[in-house]
């Protein structure tokens, strides 16, 4: 358990660093409204995870400590859209369509709910 710990602690680190220069980087190169750092690192890394899932499934030299350092660690610490993506994905392969669509729609909507509120308490 100790391995695991540090393993994620290391790779969300990393995760992290790589996610505020990843942000930066496409913040500073398109300026706009639209909130493009955000929006690439999403993306990077659902690219990353999907990649990392699939090498681990083909290869056998993609341990579980890799998995566990760069999907849980790094992409955690990247950005937890890659792992709610992951999970959706995988939920759609078994064919549980409405744990899907619960899971896709509460999430997005009681996220969304979480911070209003989060502003809300805040202000009073």
């Amino acid at each position: 358990m100790k391995k695991y710990i540090i393993l994620v602690g290391i790779g969300g680190m990393a995760g992290s660093i790589a996610r505020y220069l990843t942000a930066t980087y496409f913040t500073r190169l398109i300026p706009a409204a639209f909130p493009y750092g955000t929006f690439a690192v999403n993306i990077i890394g659902c690219l990353a995870i999907g990649v990392i899932f699939g090498l681990s499934e083909r290869y056998s030299w993609f341990t579980s400590d890799w998995r566990i350092f760069l999907a849980t660690g790094f992409c955690g610490g990247y950005t937890t859209f890659s792992s709610f993506a992951i999970e959706n994905v995988q939920l759609l392969q078994q064919s549980n369509y409405f744990t899907f669509a619960l899971y896709s729609i509460a999430s997005f909507t009681l996220g969304l709910l979480a911070v209003f509120v989060g502003l809300s308490v805040v202000k009073i």
